[in-house]
C-alpha cells in the first residue's frame, strides 16, 4: 500500500509521474537515452543491469519488472540470480564480469570504488564508454529504486510481464506519452 493517502492501493510509478510531469518527462528522456540509445551494451543487457541494481537495492518492484524487461530482450533470467550469487562465476560475457563487480560496490558501497576497479573493467576490453554506460543504469536504478520505496509502492507479481512488455515494446518516453494522453483524456483535454 502507498504511503500516499491520496494513491491507490496498487499505486505504480504512474501515479508518481502524473503528480509532476514538469519533472517526470525529462527524466523519463534520460530514462529512454540511457536504456535505450547508442551504446554497446544491448537494450537487454542494460534491463539485466538495472534488475540488478534493483535487486541489491532489495526493490522488487523494479527487479521483477527489469528482469521481466530483460526476458523480452531475450535475456535469460537465471542469469540474475547467478550475478547476485556470485558475478565473477556467472555465465556472462567476460567482459561484463568485471562491470558487474563495479555495480555491485558502486550500489553497495559507492565511496569505496577505486582506480582499480575501473581498471579490472578496461582490463577485459570495455571502453571508457561502457563503463560510463554501465554507472548511468546504476544511477538511474538507484533513483528509481528510491523513488519506488519512497512512495510506498509494492511490487504485485502478476504485473512484471505486463510491465516488461511495456518496457521492451514502448520504451520509456512512449510509456510516457501514453501515461499522459490518458490523463488529457480523462480530463477531457
Amino acid at each position: 500500500m502507498s504511503r500516499f493517502p491520496t494513491f491507490p492501493d496498487a499505486a505504480t510509478t504512474a501515479q508518481v509521474f502524473m503528480r509532476r510531469p514538469d519533472i517526470y518527462e525529462p527524466f523519463n528522456r534520460a530514462t529512454e537515452a540511457i536504456m535505450r540509445g547508442p551504446s554497446s551494451l544491448s537494450s537487454g543487457e542494460r534491463e539485466l543491469m538495472g534488475a540488478f541494481v534493483s535487486s541489491l537495492n532489495a526493490c522488487a518492484y523494479c527487479a521483477g519488472g527489469h528482469l521481466a524487461a530483460a526476458r523480452a530482450f531475450g535475456v535469460d533470467e537465471a542469469l540474475l540470480a547467478a550475478l547476485l550469487a556470485d558475478e565473477t562465476t556467472a555465465p556472462v560475457e567476460a567482459r561484463l564480469r568485471p562491470v558487474y563487480a563495479y555495480l555491485r560496490k558502486l550500489t553497495l558501497s559507492p565511496a569505496r570504488i577505486t582506480d582499480d576497479d575501473a581498471a579490472r573493467v578496461f582490463a577485459a576490453g570495455n571502453a571508457e564508454a561502457d563503463l560510463h554506460d554501465a554507472i548511468a543504469v546504476c544511477c538511474l536504478f538507484s533513483f528509481m529504486n528510491r523513488l519506488v520505496e519512497g512512495h510506498g509502492i509494492v511490487a504485485i507479481d502478476g504485473q512484471f510481464d505486463e510491465r516488461g512488455h511495456r518496457h521492451q515494446s514502448l520504451g520509456y518516453v512512449g510509456q510516457f506519452e501514453r501515461l499522459m494522453a490518458g490523463v488529457a483524456a480523462a480530463n477531457g483535454r
